[in-house]
């Protein structure tokens, strides 16, 4: 491995509590961002992998609110969580459980999963387990929905959703389950490194990592029974028929690298970053597991034939744990192809990467960019380089609408009050320079 290339120590300064001053303890969390090794080692009812989980809880994107607090798309894929997990029987019954507490809705990150959209998770839902071999933690992701703009996560419930989902339960998961446990798990790091010289930045565009983790599971396949041979050929067509799959597995596998570097005494490095349906907001290593508010990030959108901007709405999100290590926007200039999908330019693209070494501790060791001689993805974003730079947090995400489902992509920059609250929790806790 290259060593990693951390930014030059800042002025001022600040020595935490136990000794360590502000610039050791981000150059540690640092390394351990890019030290991090994800493997993807099973797939597993979420009941059975997420520490907690129970079987009336619905898990969901984004700081966790009172169940009155969840309005729009999130609160409409929390109700259809319920439904189809069978806690409730219909719409009517679902809010009053939720109301009295008979169904509990709780947030993912606590439960060290991370969700797309809405980040709806069940106890029977089938999830990625990746594990970070490097320091021993592990992450949790559920999995892709399919193709079709209306989904769950994106706030949607019906007989269609319903099916895909029980596809992706019955059919999907237990081939993935039985070719993972087959190859003794498969390191993702390779994947995703490669990827990124394929035109992927492992958020918004996934296409060639989700071609390179099917290639690593076909010998796998062909040694499954002959009788699940039908099941074998709609996971195949699930993996390859967009760029989406892969993302499930980015997110899991940013996740527990993120959560490797976090809880560092002194640390000013974001450790996650997530949307709710009301607010964008940040966790900082050195600042446990507190949120930090915002309102919501800024927004420049390419929408779908057919939609308008005043459909745009906000229901969560948390596959922003991607732009938190490097990747998604905080590599864009690999990923030109994005242009079609989310709108911008090439230029654009290139002008947006740069400004974020401004933000962040050093260049990635792991994850490079072709286009930029290679030079590693700006990594580990330090709440008070935001608050003294003016630059914002660039990531790709897919945008929802106000009636449920995706009606577009673009970017988003989140918004300078998280980060400006975040550094004031700082200095109370550790001192002003």
């Amino acid at each position: 491995m290259v060593m990693a290339t951390a930014a030059r120590p800042t002025a001022g300064a600040k020595t935490g509590r136990d000794g360590m001053n502000r610039t050791d303890a981000n150059e540690l969390a640092f390394v351990r961002l890019c030290e991090a090794e994800p493997v993807l080692t099973d797939v597993v009812p979420a009941i059975e992998a997420l520490p907690g989980m129970t079987p009336n809880t619905v898990l969901t994107s984004g700081p966790p609110m009172p169940w009155n607090g969840y309005v729009g798309g999130q609160r409409d894929a929390l109700i259809g969580g319920a439904l189809f997990e069978g806690l409730a029987s219909d719409r009517e019954d679902a809010v009053r459980k939720f109301e009295n507490g008979g169904i509990v809705v709780d947030g993912c990150h606590d439960y060290g999963a991370v969700g797309s959209l809405a980040g709806i998770y069940t106890a029977s839902m089938p999830v990625f387990v990746v594990e970070n071999r490097a320091h021993g933690n592990t992450g949790f992701c559920n999995m892709y929905e399919g193709t079709d703009p209306r989904r769950l996560n994106y706030g949607v419930y019906d007989e269609g959703v319903k099916e895909r989902l029980l596809f992706v339960q019955d059919v999907i998961a237990p081939v993935l389950a039985q070719a993972v446990r087959a190859a003794g798990g498969i390191a993702l790091k390779p994947i995703m490194r490669r990827a990124l010289h394929m035109g992927d930045e492992l958020h918004s565009r996934n296409t060639a990592a989700s071609l390179l983790f099917t290639r690593e599971l076909f010998p796998h396949f062909l040694g499954l029974d002959s009788a699940m041979r039908d099941a074998v050929e709609g996971t195949v067509a699930a993996l390859t028929e967009d760029h989406y799959f892969f993302l499930r597995l980015s997110m899991a596998a940013a996740k527990c690298t993120a959560d490797g570097a976090a809880g560092i005494e002194g640390s000013s490095v974001v450790s996650a970053m997530a949307f709710n349906c009301s607010n964008f907001a940040i966790r900082v290593g050195g600042l446990g597991d507190r949120w930090f508010l915002g309102p919501h990030a800024s927004i420049d959108a390419r929408l779908f034939e057919g939609h308008t901007e005043d459909e745009i709405t906000w229901m969560g999100g948390e596959s922003v744990i991607a732009e938190t290590v490097g990747l998604g926007g905080f590599a864009q200039a690999a990923a030109f192809p994005l242009q079609q999908y989310q709108g911008g330019s090439a230029a654009a693209m290139v002008e947006r990467n740069l400004q974020l070494y401004a933000i962040t501790v050093g260049e990635n060791s792991d994850y490079r960019i072709p286009y930029l001689g290679y030079r590693g993805t700006p990594t580990g974003i330090d709440i008070h380089r935001v608050v003294d730079t003016g630059v914002l947090p660039v990531m790709d995400i897919g945008i929802a609408g106000r009636d449920g489902g995706q009606i577009g992509a673009g970017i988003v920059r989140a918004p300078i009050e998280c980060f400006e609250a975040a550094v004031a929790a700082y200095e109370e806790r550790y001192g002003v320079p």
